[in-house]
This record gives structure tokens, sequence and C-alpha cells, in this order.
């Protein structure tokens, strides 16, 4: 029975554990020093994103222990910091407002079952090896989205920082009724939270490795301390629960659960994708590797361990992660130094977390939104591509003017239907002869270039399929036709092509005999082997010279000249 057990616990994948196992001590220093900086920027970013979830904000800080543990065990990034983040956190916000009211038990049992959701999704997915599936988000949905989350968040904490009551729920309405209530805001409050976001704005940038969000909290806490402002009228924390967060199952009918799936769909997409990319990019950044696959296992587990210990839906931090590569973190015991740094602050410290004023951490949340609004990126994707930069602008729109998770949807959808019309119209080229430069090219790229008399080289840079099966035949006619000397033999590069559809293969077929009946040779040249055999077996070798497929473009030619040279003789 215990070898059996042993067994099947082995073929769980821990690559956490196993860089664990093997720690080198030169890593210690950098770890525990990256471990206590993030705890002290966690602390009041966790406990923000917590009021921003809809919970309370301790919860921020419950929502982040059992993460910490089991990313540790189960991820495949030595250096991600997961736990409560903007994007995932207002998703649960919107996802549980329609369903009960803010903070209540109703809110937090739901907010605990929908992390348990998004951890099924996800451990469904790595199941499924559906980690590819974050590749749906191009880079420009992924601005446009971060962008449209961004504005949310910031629309959301407009009327915390003044102590103004907003109705509205929309970002744009959200933002004309601040204005319109302006003369409303408590001003201790907002003069408060002014006051933090230029500290936030002044230090943070000039000082990148401080905890500046803690030391921002910390001094609003001083003054709400020192001048008793919350008495006169600013909000705080107030009193937090002693102890740390314990098991419970959420107690909610299938009724909540059935309409919780689709908003845990739209957090696990988002999630993921934030997750796998931000790992990518500090493993590319320090020379490892991380499996995207197992980052989806990690992170439902993650999620789902967490909505049993009354947390809210979770997902990785950029800017947690930044601060721990910066001071030399190496291995997951960062986030175990964290974790015990944020239980000492728990059991000890809770007489200070409750003086927190709320309008430091909203304007906490809006000094993190405006870092998610990436306006350089806007700016590289208007130079480089319109349509990219109209697609981003499109997405954030589309998140600010729908419900957010339909605005998940409509992003999915735009990179699906950018990847389609690239498949559908791609480039072609006729390849010719350039004077003076070795080799074919594209003879629409280079001033002088010509095809040889009668023979017309043609490439379509993408993979024949039902997309494009008509596209592509529309274009190798038109090609043929814009020669100025009859044409003899048509070759087919293959070399964009590694697999075909039934569909586009009949469409091989049509243009074949098309040309037969123009006296025309149809030819095929660089065809990989995984192909010929899928041409094998739809038939369409059958009839066809083996001759007429040639290896190497330069081999094709040959046999035209030889053919073009026989034919003239005769």
């Amino acid at each position: 029975m215990t070898k059996a057990k042993t067994r099947n616990f082995s073929l769980i994948p821990m690559p956490g554990l196993q860089k664990l196992l093997s720690y080198h001590p030169t890593w210690l220093r950098g770890d525990v020093l990256a471990g206590l900086t993030v705890a002290a920027y966690l602390i009041p970013q966790c406990m923000a994103y917590g009021e921003l979830a809809g919970v309370e904000p301790v919860a921020g800080l419950w929502a982040i222990l059992p993460p910490m543990v089991i990313y540790t065990f189960f991820g495949s990034s030595p250096q991600l910091s997961i736990g409560p983040e903007s994007s995932t956190a207002v998703m649960t916000a919107v996802a549980i407002a329609p369903l009960a009211a803010a903070k209540s038990d109703a809110y937090s049992s739901l907010a605990a079952l929908l992390a348990m959701i998004v951890g099924v999704i996800c451990i469904v997915g790595y199941l499924g090896r559906l980690g590819f599936l974050a590749n749906l988000l191009s880079k420009p949905i992924l601005i446009g989205y971060m962008a449209g989350i961004a504005l949310i968040m910031i629309g959301g904490q407009l009327g915390k920082i003044g102590k103004i009551e907003i109705e509205s729920n929309a970002f744009f309405s959200q933002v004309s009724e601040f204005i319109g209530k302006l003369q409303l805001a408590h001003t201790p409050t907002f003069i408060l939270g002014i006051l933090v976001l230029i500290f936030l704005f002044a230090f943070q940038r000039r000082f990148p490795n401080l905890p500046i969000p803690l030391i921002a909290v910390l001094l609003s806490t001083v003054a709400v301390a020192i001048f008793n402002l919350d008495h006169r009228g600013v909000a705080v924390v107030g009193e937090i629960p002693a102890g740390l967060p314990h098991f419970v199952i959420p107690q909610v009918s299938v009724k909540e659960i059935s309409s919780l799936v689709a908003s845990a769909v739209g957090i696990a997409i988002v999630g993921y994708s934030d997750n796998v990319l931000t790992a990518r990019a500090f493993a590319n950044r320090n020379h490892y590797k991380i499996d995207a696959n197992q980052e989806l296992l990690a992170l439902g587990v993650a999620n789902f361990g967490n909505g049993l210990m009354q947390g809210f839906p979770i997902s990785s931090s950029g800017s947690r992660t930044v601060i721990g590569d910066s001071l030399g973190s190496k291995s997951q015991l960062f986030s175990l130094v964290a974790m015990v740094a944020v239980i000492f602050v728990l059991l000890f410290l809770r007489p200070v977390l409750a003086l927190f004023p709320k309008a430091a951490l909203g304007a906490i949340v809006i000094y993190a939104a405006t870092k998610l609004i990436d306006v350089a990126e806007f700016i590289r994707l208007y130079r480089f591509r319109r349509s990219e930069f109209i697609l981003a602008i499109v997405t954030t729109i589309a998140v600010l003017i729908t419900d957010i998770l339909v605005g998940v949807g409509v992003a999915v959808g735009l990179s699906v239907i950018e990847l389609f019309s690239r498949v559908a119209r791609p480039h072609d080229a006729v390849l010719g002869t350039v004077p003076g430069l070795a080799g074919l090219h594209d003879i629409e790229d280079w001033e002088g270039a010509t095809t040889i008399p009668g023979l017309v080289i043609y490439r379509y840079d993408a993979p024949l399929c039902f997309a494009n099966a008509e596209d592509f035949k529309r274009r190798s006619l038109e090609a043929i036709e814009a020669e100025l000397t009859p044409v003899e033999w048509f070759v087919l590069n293959m070399e964009a092509n590694v697999e075909i559809d039934i569909t586009a293969i009949d469409t091989l077929f049509e243009l074949r005999d098309e040309l037969a009946a123009q006296n025309i040779t149809f030819a095929m040249s660089r065809v990989k082997q995984d192909l010929y055999l899928e041409l094998k077996r739809a038939g369409f070798l059958k009839n066809f010279p083996a001759e007429h497929i040639y290896p190497t473009l330069a081999e094709a030619i040959a046999a035209f000249e030889q053919r073009h040279l026989q034919t003239k003789q005769n």
C-alpha cells in the first residue's frame, strides 16, 4: 500500500520541490532579502486588492498565504510571485457583485467558490495540455486588455480617495459622476489620497527597490494616529480578526455554481495568460526555461487551495516578481520568506493594519493601475503596424463599454480573427532573379527583378487550409495572368507549407486541372516528407508524375530549362 502511494505521488510533477531539494547555499542571501522586501511591498498592495475584489482588506493578505506555499512546490518558475493581482481582483468583483452584497459572508463564500472553480478549470486545462491556448491572446490584445482593466481599476477607486458615493459601475459614468460630485468630497480624505499618490509617483521611480507603497501607507497611518483622522471621518481598515485563514468548504447552491462558471473561465484565461507571460519574460531574461503546461497545474492547484482557505482568485504579480529579481531571488524560498513575514504581521501587528486608511489603499490601486497602461507599447504598435494598434484600442474600448468578462471574450475573439486574417490573406510571392544577387527573390521586393520566361515560381506564405484555399487558387491564377510571355510551367514552392487539409488538396486538384487545360505543366518544389505523405493519402499523387516534384527550386528550374530546350528542338 505504501509503495503504491509513493509511486502515485511521484507521478505528480513538482519542479519547485525538486529545485528546493537541490538548493545552492549561495542563493540564500538573495532569496531572504528578496522575500522580506516583497513582503513589505505586498502587505499594503494585497490589502488594496482585497478591497478591490470586494472582500475585507485583510482577506487580501489571507489570499496570498496558500498560493505561496502551493506554487513553491508545483510552479516551474523559481522567481514568479503569485497571489492577489489587479486583473483577477477586479474580475472577481464584477462576477460576484450581482449575486451578493460586498463584504458579506455570502460574498466571501462566493469569492472562495469562484477561486475553486478557476482552479478546477486550470487543472482540467493542464490534463488536456491546453497551455498553448494562452497564445490566443496576442500582444496587441493583451496591451489593450490590460489598459482597459487599468482604467476600470482607476474608476473603481475614485470614490474612495475622496470618500464620494459613486453609484455607477461603468468607467465613463464613474469618471463623470466623480467630477460632478467633486465638491462633495471629504476634504481630509481627499487630501490624504492625493498626497499618497504624489508620494508614490515621486519616490517609487527614484527608489525602485524600496517598499515605497508600504512606506506610503505607514506614513498615512502615522498621520491618522497623530491627527485622529479616523475620528474626523477618514475611513480606515478597522478591526482585523485574530488568527489566520482556516479550512472552510464554501456553502453555496448549484445555481450559484452554474452562474459563476462563465466568469471563472474568463478569469482562468486572463490569470493564466498573465501568469505564463510573466514567467516567460523572466525565464528569457535569466536564461532558464519554464513549462507552460505545468504553470496551468500550479495556478489551478493554488486557486483551488486558496478557495478552501477563505481566499479568492489569484494570478501572478509582475511588480512583485520584478522586485524579487532585482534583489537576487533564485528560488521560491523567497516566497516562503515573504509568507513568514506576512504571518508575523497578521499575528502581532494587527493594530497597525487596522489604522491603514482606505484612501491610501485606493491610491495604491490607482498607482498600480497606471503601470498597466503601457503607453510606449501603444506607440510601438502604431509605428509597427496600424492594424495591431487598432486591435489594441478596440480591445481597450470593448473592455470599458461592455461587461469585463465580455471584454475577455472580445479579446480572445479578436485574437482569433487576427490569426485567421493572416492565414486567410497571407503574403505571397512570384520568385525571380535579381541582377548581381544570388538565389531567387520576390520580384515585388527588388527593382530590376525578372521571372524566367515561361516559368512561374509561386510561393504562398501560409499553410494551405480551408480558410485560404480559394484565395490561394485565385492569386496563383493571377500570378500566371500577370506574365507577359506565355507560361509553360507553374512551380508551386511549398517551403511555407508543413501540413494541408482536404479542402486545400481539392483546390490543388482544381488548379492542376485548370492549368492542364491551358497546357501549363503543374509542378511542386520543396515538399516536406509529412506533406508528401498527406498528398499521397489523399490521392493527389496518383496521376501526378513523380518527376514533377523537386527537392529544390534549382532542380525545378533545371528540369524546366531542359524540357523547354527539348520542346524547341522538336
